[in-house]
């Protein structure tokens, strides 16, 4: 077994099967959402041509929704799994915040987040999306004004409690429309299904991955991670390798991986974050470089799947820097992937999509 390129073929960071960004995110389950635009490379780079207008035409769609779940966290996640994902995440997103609320010394009633709630369900419909400064607005000039400083949670538990969720796409600022408006014909599942489906596809697009890389995943109970893998059944299979017990899917691809290939990885890439352990491509000795101890996470170069150095846009320009002094890279084969990003970027014009790298170390 070979952990790596299963991985990177499981996370279609080579031959990517899909060409659409729908696609790519139900594969995936769920990718995290973290930064607003690096977000969009995270999809678009795993299919075979990426596209920012063909990422943004399905997120305005609903095809793909923006929200916290996993972890109290931004993900990114199909339309069609919003229901029973926000069903399977929503007690334990809620308590996440509310650990928030009470870190901050703030105290909001169960009563008074549910009237919020009502309140947001029959003031935004109809108004199609809406920035959060709109959506602060609209909560000021009701009975909650008096509480300023509680209505950012309230908007954070209406939205892991399904209420509102992602509006259309903008270039900087996210915005929220109501759930009910934006998204049709969501697949509904009990909790025992959730749990089977959620590791089918953890395993199929992050394996080979430990258990406890699911747990961390998906943040829920290891009692609750254990019963979706064991539903499983045979369709896992278990390989140790160097100590530790890896799980795969049965029908993981492990043909396609070709040495020499480069990647352009973005910050909270599920790459990275999707393990609780990433010392399988990350050396002790780099985590520094690729996340600090807060879990801030920056984009980094892969190097046949290793993590060997960083990228970052300086202006017009991909600058990167390697850290790993072993790491031999191809320059032509970087500057192929910077082309690829640059002819996926929005703002990028036609005549400066060449000799856009810099490079440093």
């Amino acid at each position: 077994m070979n952990p790596v390129s299963i991985r990177l073929l499981g996370q279609q960071l080579i031959c990517p099967q899909f060409t659409s960004p729908h696609d790519v995110v139900a594969w995936m389950g769920a990718m995290q959402g973290q930064e607003y635009k690096m977000m969009r490379w995270a999809v678009a780079m795993r299919t075979r041509k990426p596209s920012a207008r063909a990422f943004e035409k399905e997120y305005d769609s609903g095809k793909i929704i923006r929200t916290h779940l996993f972890r109290s966290t931004w993900h990114l996640i199909s339309g069609d799994d919003y229901r029973w994902m926000i069903d399977l995440c929503s007690d334990k997103a809620r308590k996440g915040v509310r650990g928030w609320i009470k870190m901050n010394g703030l105290t909001i009633s169960e009563d008074e987040e549910w009237r919020f709630q009502e309140f947001l369900s029959g003031s935004m419909k109809g108004l199609g999306s809406l920035t959060r400064d709109e959506v602060l607005g609209i909560a000021m000039d009701s009975p909650f004004r008096d509480r300023p400083e509680h209505v950012k949670y309230l908007i954070i538990l209406a939205e892991v409690s399904g209420v509102i969720c992602s509006g259309d796409l903008t270039g900087n600022e996210r915005t929220y429309c109501l759930a009910a408006d934006k998204l049709q014909g969501q697949i509904s599942m009990n909790r025992e299904e959730s749990l089977t489906e959620l590791a089918r596809r953890y395993f199929l697009s992050h394996g080979p991955a430990t258990l406890e890389d699911f747990v961390w995943w998906t943040g829920l109970n290891i009692g609750e991670c254990r019963q979706g893998i064991e539903s499983l059944g045979d369709d896992l299979i278990q390989e140790r390798w160097k100590g530790l017990d890896f799980l795969l899917h049965k029908d993981c691809r492990t043909r396609g991986f070709r040495t020499g290939t480069v990647t352009l990885l973005p910050s909270y890439d599920e790459y990275l974050i999707g393990y609780k352990s990433r010392q399988l491509v990350l050396h002790p000795e780099h985590r520094h470089r690729a996340h600090d101890q807060k879990c801030i996470f920056w984009p980094v170069v892969l190097q046949d799947g290793e993590v060997v150095g960083n990228w970052k846009m300086t202006g017009d320009r991909i600058t990167t820097e390697i850290f790993n002094g072993s790491a031999n890279l191809d320059e032509d084969t970087l500057n192929k992937q910077v082309l690829r990003y640059n002819h996926f970027r929005p703002d990028t014009r036609k005549e400066t999509r060449q000799g856009t790298v810099g490079h440093n170390g």
